[in-house]
């Protein structure tokens, strides 16, 4: 798979991402295509955050929406406020927010864990292990450590949603 070939916000149900993120009182805002996002720390089509918003064009990554969600989701309400473009606050919340993505993808109609940590795969993200989906099977007890610390899974890795 290459880059380009990852699943993009308009091949999947925007309602349904936008329900998702709403659990987690974060709002969707779809920007028109061809303008800048806002908040985007990649730039191009990537995902940007500002707030309790995740800002997305129709061509950008499904997991890229999902990451930076994640960003925002494992920060307490409050701090939310403040985030514009990065919200990256160590490397654990890092680590732990690669996991949150692929559990938030399972929540999602036709997108799936194993879709998303293959497309994390062709974007370039990098692991220890190779690839994504070996790192949180079989790398990430730190990450899993983390997310349970604040309650964003249960004691079977499965999503505490709202």
């Amino acid at each position: 798979m290459r880059a380009d070939d990852v699943l993009r916000v308009r091949q999947i149900d925007f309602a349904a991402l936008s329900a998702l993120l709403l659990r987690y009182d974060l709002q969707l805002r779809l920007i028109a295509d061809g303008d800048p996002i806002p908040g985007s720390y990649w730039g191009d089509d990537e995902a940007g955050i500002i707030g309790h918003d995740v800002y997305v064009r129709a061509d950008t990554p499904v997991h890229s929406v999902l990451h930076e969600a994640g960003h925002l989701i494992v920060l307490p309400p409050e701090k939310r406020a403040g985030v514009h473009t990065d919200a990256t606050d160590s490397i654990d919340e890092e680590n732990a927010v690669c996991v949150l993505q692929a559990l938030l993808a399972d929540a999602l109609p036709g997108v799936g864990r194993h879709r998303i940590l293959a497309d994390m795969d062709a974007w370039g993200y990098t692991f220890r292990l190779g690839s994504a989906q070996a790192y949180v099977e079989q790398d990430a007890a730190d990450a899993w450590t983390w997310l349970a610390s604040r309650g964003l899974i249960d004691v079977n890795h499965q999503l505490s949603i709202k």
